[in-house]
């Protein structure tokens, strides 16, 4: 974290629950703006794998079992 970061987070911490919170918000919803570069990467992977699955060169699995390798640990 650089110094200016550090200094924010200090100062930010002096606010209310309820402001920080806002705060918290309110950076968050700043990195959630679309980005058309990057959402046509995403979907020309998943056109990719789409293809790749429909010529038989990658297989699919059963939710319950991608599922269980993270919650059953």
């Amino acid at each position: 974290m650089s110094q200016s970061s550090h200094t924010l987070s200090k100062e930010a911490r002096r606010l209310s629950a309820s402001e920080r919170l806002e705060l918290v918000e309110d950076l968050l919803d700043s990195l959630d703006s679309p980005d058309a570069t990057l959402d046509a990467q995403w979907a020309g992977e998943a056109e990719d794998r789409l293809a790749a699955y429909r010529r038989g060169e990658i297989k699919a699995l059963p939710l319950a079992e991608v599922l269980g390798k993270y919650l059953n640990k």
